[in-house]
């Protein structure tokens, strides 16, 4: 059975400003997808983005409840990538055991030629 850690963080609000993204639409998208490419170097996947409650203090004795959406993630745990580690590890050492294998044997003509004689090479009889 597989098993994951996962990593919880909170959505951008808003997208960071960029020549290439000219709508708030694209700003936003844009910010998503760099902060998305960023965690996928470090071997993260995207699983999916929650909308959960919280409490947040307003004022000095009342609190408010308020939404924050998150983005979930999630990496095999280190068991695995040892396992993966070690198999490519097998991998690279297969190409050395094949050719440390001996040589196949050489064949000889067909028909050999009489004691004296050189083999005749492309003569039709």
């Amino acid at each position: 059975m597989q098993r994951y850690e996962f990593k919880v963080i909170p959505a951008p609000r808003r997208g960071t400003k960029s020549r290439e993204a000219k709508t708030n639409e694209d700003r936003f998208a844009l910010t998503l997808s760099t902060l998305m490419n960023d965690l996928g170097r470090d071997g993260w996947d995207y699983v999916r983005a929650e909308t959960l409650p919280t409490e947040e203090r307003a004022g000095f004795m009342k609190t408010r409840l308020v939404e924050q959406t998150m983005l979930v993630f999630r990496r095999p745990l280190g068991g695995a990538t040892a396992a993966a580690a070690s198999l490519a590890a097998t991998l690279t050492e297969a190409p050395r055991a094949i050719a440390a294998e001996p040589p196949a044997p050489r064949l000889g003509p067909a028909i050999e030629p009489p004691p004296g004689q050189a083999p005749a090479i492309g003569k039709a009889e």
